[in-house]
């Protein structure tokens, strides 16, 4: 079953602790700290909107992608209570096709995890940056090898009113891919229905990452331990990246 088939129509209510408002007002911290004019952002991999609509609630102009239909009518059905609602469009990021430029991309909440190789992230990098003008930014943030050892063959619980969600992980160190097994329970009147669902992440190497954005057209200009701005060690179990598209 492919991810987010039948998540997505609990994915918010699942979700609900991350704080997208704290992470749109970091990812706003870090234009203002690099000094980058964003008025446009670009929100790959959005799902469901939740980042998209905390940016938007900011002031920014968004475009959001996601290769996940079922993702996005949650995330459209939403938009149709806004003004000033994201524009939404289905595509993969590995094959990224927009009308024209933006400021600044986002690729947040382990998205670029479900890239599972070096060459799948350099693939979206070579689309990417047709699309953010020179001089533009580009923030992401993965999973570290360190977080899937901690995650490996544990089993995590989410108990909400009506939805039960069961999921596990197993980590293969020498592959650095992470299987998650997710069962959902969803209360139907008297009954339970159960959903399953299994999702694959890839722990990059940060040598690959750099790697890839340097050869892409895009300079790194810093790393950050998570939701903050201290240097990265060896016990950060999720790291932001800030790049900026090359003047050429």
């Amino acid at each position: 079953m492919d991810s987010y088939t039948f998540l997505a129509e609990y994915y918010d209510e699942l979700t609900s602790d991350v704080g997208h408002a704290v992470w749109a007002e970091y990812i706003s911290e870090i234009f203002r700290k690099h000094e980058t004019r964003v008025e446009t952002v670009l929100d790959l991999a959005c799902g469901t909107g939740a980042l998209s609509f905390a940016l938007a609630d900011i002031g920014y102009d968004l475009i959001s992608v996601d290769n996940s239909g079922e993702m996005l009518a949650v995330a459209y059905q939403k938009a149709q209570k806004r003004n000033g609602k994201p524009m939404f469009i289905q595509q993969d990021i590995t094959e990224l096709d927009l009308y024209g430029t933006v400021d600044a991309a986002v690729c947040c909440l382990d998205s670029v995890n479900y890239l599972l190789s070096a060459s799948d992230f350099e693939k979206m990098l070579g689309r990417l940056k047709f699309f953010v003008r020179p001089g533009g930014i580009f923030i992401f943030d993965v999973n570290t090898d360190k977080k899937y050892k901690s995650m490996n063959g544990n089993v995590f619980i989410r108990d909400l009113d009506n939805i039960f969600c069961v999921w596990s992980a197993d980590y293969n160190m020498m592959t650095r891919l992470c299987e998650m097994k997710i069962d959902l329970f969803k209360r139907r009147g008297e009954l339970w229905e159960r959903q399953e669902e299994k999702h694959t992440q890839y722990a990059h190497a940060d040598v690959d990452l750099r790697k890839a954005l340097e050869k892409s057209g895009f300079t790194l200009s810093a790393a950050y331990d998570e939701l903050g701005f201290s240097p990265v060690n060896d016990e950060s179990e999720r790291v932001f990246y800030v790049a900026r598209r090359r003047e050429e």
